[in-house]
């Protein structure tokens, strides 16, 4: 009975300093799909509340702001709402806090120590290997628009001459310069295959991420445009850029963006579109969904309900003029349409309510709001520079069946001459050879770009360079 009274008393004592000490640095990962995520939660304490950052080093993010942090009766409470995302643990007797990440409905076991996790290195043979046989070097530029520095890397054939150039602008997400995610780092690649046939390269970390400044979590695309825009006015800047021959080659929502600073920049010689998009936003989701549910096997009434309830949430969204009044509006509608599903399954841990403040902090984002709302076609009718689409038609992110011919359609009702449509055989969203398209297998390909892909594009580009 004495023995297990002072075993209480020192767990009693030992919580209680743990409660004093929850500040600092925390480090767990995520293993998701085949692969390690590390995170990295940094927290602080003012006089009233705890306030908290996270860094995810293996996608180049780092200083995210969390909405909010809490510590009561030993529960560790981190949150940030814009992405839907949600921490809980509790302290153990080792000083670990065991718990669960939360995301999209999806839930994830993470443990956070405060010892730091070594990065697990992934076999990516199309990595290369320095030294490399050109010219490269780091650099730093002002978007002034906004007040904030981006920083990247700027790779030339050599480094005395004067060379073609392209901006390679990332997808959907805060990424690093090398477009980072799930071990792999397709713009490294592409930038190496490119400078080494003679073409120019400069790549940066999306603002707010890795080494460039800024709050990425409220910008929108037209926002992103304006790092693209302050890249090709640094590019002017140098000696060794040929001004006559500076082009861009956006993937994903890159490829969104592309056309949009083609349109402002005249001197945009040329742009890529790497799986980019041209249908509006609600429809590119619905069939973004339709696509990988399908995929998944799931069941059709699932399929059903799932498009006929975010149908729904995105005419919410379409109609909208006031954010303050949309929130009110999804949080409503999802409540009725989460309690009414016949297919819900509710996280452990989580409520209905949980899920619906997740599901708005998403949907009434800014980035979100203008991605539903945004119809890529009445920009493309404006380009008037050579455009080559391409895509891979196991891709089931943005579907080459649908998303290439209306990208055709919208450049030549504008009375572009130049236009090259590609649809390349049994590659997925990131222009790997794959087996399914699935977003699951990503991480699981050895592969980063099909060499197809690289050798299409490095052409395309020489071609317009005669």
């Amino acid at each position: 009975m004495k023995k297990t009274l002072i075993i209480g008393l020192l767990l009693i004592s030992f919580t209680w300093v743990f409660s004093q000490d929850i500040t600092g640095e925390w480090n767990g990962a995520l293993h998701v799909q085949g692969m390690q995520l590390r995170l990295v939660f940094h927290i602080s304490k003012t006089d009233t509340a705890f306030n908290a950052t996270m860094d995810s080093p293996d996608q180049g993010a780092k200083d995210i702001p969390m909405s909010k942090v809490t510590f009561e009766n030993q529960l560790l409470t981190i949150e940030m709402s814009a992405a839907g995302i949600k921490y809980t643990g509790k302290p153990d007797s080792n000083g670990i806090v065991v718990g669960t990440f939360q995301q999209g409905g999806q839930s994830f076991p993470l443990n956070l120590s405060r010892k730091s996790i070594e990065k697990v290195e992934l076999k990516r043979p199309q990595d290369p290997q320095k030294p490399y046989p050109y010219y490269s070097e780091e650099v730093t530029f002002k978007n002034l628009k906004d007040n904030i520095t981006l920083a990247g890397t700027l790779t030339l054939p050599s480094k005395d001459g004067k060379f073609p150039v392209v901006v390679l602008i990332t997808g959907s997400g805060p990424q690093n310069r090398d477009e980072e995610l799930m071990g792999h780092k397709p713009f490294l690649i592409l930038s190496d295959y490119l400078t080494r046939n003679g073409i120019g390269v400069l790549r940066y970390d999306d603002r707010g991420t890795n080494a460039s400044t800024g709050n990425f979590g409220i910008a929108t695309t037209f926002d992103f445009a304006t790092d693209v825009e302050s890249a090709v006015s640094f590019l002017k800047t140098r000696k060794e850029i040929d001004q006559k021959n500076i082009g861009l080659i956006g993937h994903s929502e890159g490829g969104i963006i592309a056309p949009i600073v083609a349109v402002q920049d005249k001197d945009i010689r040329f742009i890529v579109l790497m799986a980019g998009t041209g249908i509006s936003g609600d429809k590119l989701l619905l069939l973004q969904q339709k696509s990988i549910g399908g995929a998944s096997n799931l069941k059709e009434d699932v399929l059903t309900e799932s498009a006929e309830i975010n149908r729904g949430l995105y005419d919410i969204v379409l109609q909208s003029t006031n954010n303050d009044t949309l929130k009110k509006q999804v949080s409503d509608y999802l409540k009725i349409a989460v309690a009414n599903s016949k297919n819900k399954e509710i996280p452990k841990g989580m409520t209905i309510d949980d899920i619906v403040k997740q599901q708005v902090a998403v949907i009434t984002s800014p980035w979100m709001i203008n991605f539903i709302k945004y119809d890529p076609s009445i920009i493309l009718e404006k380009v008037k520079c050579p455009v080559l689409a391409l895509n891979g038609d196991k891709d089931l992110q943005v579907s080459s069946k649908v998303n290439l011919p209306a990208i055709e359609k919208a450049l030549k009702k504008g009375g572009d001459k130049n236009i090259s449509i590609v649809e390349l055989p049994g590659l997925n969203h990131l222009f790997q050879e794959c087996t399914t398209g699935l977003p699951k297998e990503y991480s699981e390909i050895a592969q980063t770009i099909s060499p197809v892909a690289l050798k299409t594009i490095s052409d395309w580009i020489k071609q317009q360079l005669k």
